[in-house]
């Protein structure tokens, strides 16, 4: 079975966005991040007094379809409070088995969305 591949350093800031969470409890968690002292990054320091400024979701695979769903969700319930910057990439997925030239690598898209509280985000 291949392995998931491994999750790039991250802040408070940084939400992994999988198909095994609940789709509730991952989207409590992003609108907590970006309350005021929610703990969303944005000078380093987590608990920024005044909230966090900006969340970044990570979607791999099946999970982009969520994760983008999540940005979407987070952006109705606060109109024009926040703005989304998406990009995409391609993940190169670590081989679980003992003669690994012999395989070709495998590749996943991913989906990288930037939900910042204000305007403009930079």
């Amino acid at each position: 079975a291949p392995r998931p591949p491994r999750a790039p350093p991250g802040s408070g800031a940084d939400v992994f966005v999988s198909m095994r969470t609940d789709f509730r409890a991952q989207l409590r968690r992003c609108q907590r991040l970006l309350e005021p002292g929610g703990g969303g990054n944005g000078t380093g320091t987590g608990g920024v007094v005044g909230g966090g400024p900006e969340i970044r979701l990570h979607g791999l695979g099946l999970a982009v379809t969520r994760a983008i769903n999540l940005a979407l969700q987070l952006q109705a319930a606060s109109p024009g409070a926040l703005q989304l910057h998406a990009s995409t990439s391609s993940v190169t997925l670590p081989e679980d088995s003992p003669d690994v030239s012999a395989m070709r690598p495998r590749h996943n898209s991913a989906i990288h969305i930037r939900v910042c509280r204000e305007a403009p985000c930079v």
